[in-house]
């Protein structure tokens, strides 16, 4: 029997669903990048001309998203891998709360970010 599988297991469980979370952030940065083009043939095909889209909204909010999946990847991993560390060692160690803040930063960012395309989206409509 594994020594404190228990808690290994519970952190592996964590890291595989910051993973997941990641990958949906990538997957989403994706589509928006596509709809972005998808509405520029739209306009070139059934609005002629009468649709002003103007920039690449999409494009930026796309590769703004699959940034902060790779954000969220890399430090989902150092998480792991320090508390995978901590874990192991024999010594009581208190609970540190930078990366849980940090996170939060991170997913407030991700929050207001699509709060402004969306709110830019509608205003093109």
């Amino acid at each position: 029997m594994i020594k404190q599988f228990n808690d290994f297991a519970a952190n592996e469980r964590t890291y595989l669903a910051w993973l997941r979370t990641a990958l949906a952030l990538i997957a989403f940065g994706f589509m928006l990048e596509r709809f972005d083009l998808f509405l520029k043939m739209f306009e070139k095909t059934v609005g002629e001309g009468r649709l002003p889209i103007t920039g690449s909204v999409g494009r930026e909010a796309g590769i703004g998203m699959v940034s902060m999946g790779l954000l969220v990847i890399l430090l989902s991993t150092g998480r792991f891998m320090s508390t995978t560390k901590r874990i192991r060692s024999e010594s009581d160690q208190p609970y540190d709360t930078r990366g849980v803040l940090v996170m939060g930063g991170v997913f407030f960012i991700l929050a207001l970010f699509i709060l402004l395309y969306v709110s830019k989206i509608l205003t093109i409509v």
